[in-house]
């Protein structure tokens, strides 16, 4: 018998192979046209109000995410084959790791840097805009068919919702949702509380307003509407009935309001409601809808003195101490000082390499800390006219997203990596305490009577800490109560009785907790 060579074996198996690929091909084609035939025919057979042109899209959509599915879990199948060839090796090399692990953790790490990136591109477009809003602006139009947040990407949590807290219980008994005050037309910013009579709740928004509320009522009071881009924070000076904002249009504003409290109403009671924290098995399309801004609010359009003097982004205001002057901070990497009477640029604060995210004036000095996202906080010193000394501080690995003073002698900063840090103003070489947490933590808050403080998250979570890091309660929240965005800012009112701290977030709400402080001590 004739002996086949080599070379014609493997060109006849070669041959083979594309023939039987070929085949495959044309039996998975002819198996689609089947399948669509068929489904087509069962549309044609079904009693539906639906018409059949619309139908027929759905089923193309649906066999589209079918497709796209099957490509995942494909993908899946050869990764984890590579993971066990991986482990093969290592077992070979006398090292062993569990495989599952392995993959769970890199994907985890690359999840957590993709949401980290989809986040930052999120805030930084909003914040920069100028341009007219829009309630759906942050939207994805997918098919033709349905609007799919693009914030729900960076906020379901990841794998978070598996993780029950021991503390749920308590969380639940001490920290109840007293009421949601729902207005804007896009995702809230800064909030931030009245330090004069009468005690109302201001808020700042990418819609390009910011609004003054009954804190009793959840009623708007007033809504300013003088910026012509995102509204990225609001701050109320220490002794007459003025606001001072920062927004993307690159100014600053110092408008005065006045406003009339309605009569109260009966707080509803929200502890009955059913509540699984961290549970989220639908993503609340209602808040996506559009939303009816109040229309019986008064609105003020001009502002009392506008600060022009940024070439980029304002991102944060504030009033030093006596209120005589007030400090920005903006993306074209300056924080600048003014005097409220004259609107005079008195001092421009450089030295960051990157744009500014935040500052804060310190309650009762004269002190400024702006933060940045070249990963540093800086520490301005303007208690001495002469002197104006700055310390620049080098405690976290991703931008700082906030910095802020307490009453005493401390600085809590927080950072997109995921820590939160407490630093002593008489030695600042080192934090006294490290918060590490499972998201990046937006602009904090610190209590003055017992400062606690308060994590908002890009995850949607709030989480309450002592200034030792212990872990005091995480705000409830489910598919009934808490916020359905990223948690964009916290602030505390302590004197507040119905009231004691308010979150706001890209939800286009924000919401007023009760914190049962004492409760919340008794159990660390």
């Amino acid at each position: 018998m004739p002996v086949e060579s080599g070379s014609s074996a493997a060109a006849r198996q070669a041959k083979q192979k594309r023939k039987s690929h070929s085949l495959s091909i044309r039996r998975t084609n002819s198996t689609e046209q089947d399948r669509s035939g068929l489904q087509r025919d069962m549309l044609e057979g079904q009693d539906s109000k639906l018409p059949l042109s619309l139908r027929s899209n759905l089923l193309d959509l649906f066999s589209q995410i079918e497709r796209e599915f099957e490509n995942l879990y494909i993908e899946n199948l050869e990764l984890r084959r590579e993971i066990e060839t991986l482990n093969d090796r290592l077992a070979a090399e006398g090292q062993t790791f569990e495989g599952a692990d392995l993959a769970k953790g890199a994907l985890k790490t690359k999840a957590s840097h993709s949401t980290s990136q989809l986040s930052q591109k999120l805030k930084t477009t909003y914040k920069a805009s100028t341009s007219k809003p829009r309630s759906n602006s942050c939207h994805a139009r997918v098919g033709g068919s349905r609007n799919f947040s693009v914030t729900s990407w960076e906020l379901w949590g990841g794998d978070s919702w598996i993780v029950s807290s021991f503390k749920a219980t308590t969380s639940r008994a001490v920290c109840q949702l007293v009421r949601e005050y729902v207005g804007h037309r896009d995702g809230i910013w800064d909030l931030s509380v009245t330090r004069t009579q009468p005690v109302v709740l201001g808020t700042a928004s990418a819609d390009h307003t910011a609004m003054l509320w009954s804190i009793e009522t959840g009623k708007c009071l007033l809504k300013y509407t003088g910026h012509q881009g995102s509204v990225n924070s609001i701050k109320f000076h220490p002794t007459e009935q003025m606001a001072l904002t920062a927004s993307g249009d690159q100014t600053a504003h110092i408008w005065r309001y006045m406003v009339q409290l309605p009569t109260p109403q009966p707080v509803a009671d929200m502890s009955q409601t059913p509540c699984e924290d961290d549970v989220d098995f639908s993503d609340k399309d209602e808040a996506d809808g559009e939303v009816e801004g109040p229309n019986d609010c008064p609105s003020v359009r001009v502002a009392t003195t506008t600060l022009r003097s940024h070439q980029g982004v304002v991102i944060a205001a504030d009033w030093l101490v006596g209120g005589k002057q007030v400090v920005t901070a903006s993306w074209d990497r300056a924080a600048n000082l003014y005097d409220v009477e004259t609107s005079e640029l008195v001092h421009s604060l450089t030295g960051h390499d990157q744009e500014l995210t935040h500052c804060c004036t310190h309650p009762t000095q004269r002190l400024v800390v702006t933060s940045s996202r070249d990963t540093t906080f800086r520490l301005w010193d303007f208690r001495d006219p002469s002197i104006h000394s700055v310390n620049v501080f080098q405690g976290h690995t991703e931008p700082v997203t906030s910095a802020v003073f307490t009453v005493g002698d401390n600085v809590v900063s927080g950072s997109d990596d995921r820590t939160v840090k407490v630093w002593d103003l008489k030695n600042m070489r080192s934090p006294i305490a490290t918060i590490r947490t499972d998201s990046a933590v937006n602009r904090i808050s610190v209590s003055v009577n017992q400062k606690i403080i308060a994590l908002p998250h890009d995850n949607r979570q709030v989480r309450l800490f002592d200034m030792s890091g212990v872990r005091l309660a995480r705000l409830p929240r489910s598919n009934r109560q808490g916020h359905r965005r990223m948690v964009c800012c916290s602030a505390w009112c302590e004197d507040n009785t119905s009231c004691n701290l308010f979150t706001c977030g890209f939800d286009r709400q924000a919401i007023g907790w009760n914190i049962n402080i004492p409760a919340l001590l008794q159990e660390k």
